[in-house]
């Protein structure tokens, strides 16, 4: 199936028309890359999750994945063109739980993490507005364009936390938390929970996650660019045949690197010699 690696083989057939056009794109002013490790952060439990709690201490941490995530953008004072990046992530986590008898039960719960970034994102003067989807409706009466506040775009690209550590804490005992009930909680995230989150007063669990993430500003902006007429790929998609999932899978190749362990994992901060890499 590497035909389908390439839509469009009218390339070296006949010559493409080139020109010079204008597109509507956004801009990159500010990025920065971060990792982040969040320390003994309270985890929020549904009523089951609580009771599981006050009957066992063997409990573990089996995945974690950011469910949603709240940007607020502030202009700094006395500083032009700069902007306070306020993230906060809220992690669903599964947990598993060791009860009587060897018996294991899962229950989930979500924890709250805020960081705060400062990027560059330019100042601009000018009112946008930008017309509805409906606008062209003859018989409805359109809604008015608003123009929008000319702030820069937020953007956070975020791989899914790594579980460093969960411990079961007494109430007497202090806690990071920068959600501090779970009313604070959005409604979206409460609906997707099995159960109603719950402030308990007897024992909590905390985690402590890692989070590698980028963030970056950017506003809309025009450029001028060299661009080549669009070719219409001329070749036929390729399906699967349903009525033949063996003929299917004898045209897999065979995953030869999965039966041949590396002889070093690269990725570790220097060559396989444990050297820096630096050259010397």
């Amino acid at each position: 199936m590497s035909e389908n690696r390439f839509p469009c083989s009218c390339i070296d057939k006949a010559p493409q028309k080139s020109e010079t056009v204008c597109i509507d794109t956004n801009r990159v002013l500010d990025s920065c890359r971060d990792r982040d490790c969040f320390e003994d952060v309270k985890v929020l439990l549904t009523n089951f999750g609580n009771d599981i709690l006050e009957h066992t201490t063997n409990i573990r941490a089996k995945s974690a994945k950011i469910s949603w995530t709240q940007i607020l953008i502030d202009p700094i004072k006395f500083n032009r063109g700069f902007y306070s990046i306020t993230i906060k992530f809220y992690v669903s986590i599964c947990f598993e739980a060791c009860l009587c008898g060897g018996r294991s039960q899962e229950f989930e719960g979500i924890a709250v993490l805020e960081k705060k970034v400062i990027l560059y994102g330019s100042e601009s003067n000018v009112s946008v507005f930008k017309s509805q989807n409906d606008c062209n409706d003859f018989c409805s009466t359109p809604d008015p364009c608003y123009s929008a506040k000319n702030v820069p775009t937020a953007i956070v690209e975020a791989v899914d936390p790594i579980i460093l550590n969960a411990k079961v804490r007494e109430p007497e005992d202090p806690c990071c938390c920068c959600c501090c009930c779970c009313g604070d909680i959005p409604q979206g995230i409460m609906n997707s929970m099995n159960d109603q989150l719950s402030d308990s007063k007897g024992r909590f669990l905390t985690v402590s996650l890692g989070i590698f993430s980028v963030v970056r500003l950017v506003r809309p902006a025009q450029y001028l660019i060299h661009a080549t007429e669009y070719c219409v790929p001329d070749k036929v998609c390729v399906s699967t045949e349903d009525d033949n999932p063996c003929s299917v899978f004898r045209n897999m190749a065979f995953p030869t690197a999965e039966f041949c362990p590396p002889d070093f994992i690269p990725n570790q901060g220097g060559d396989k010699h444990g050297k820096c890499g630096c050259g010397n």
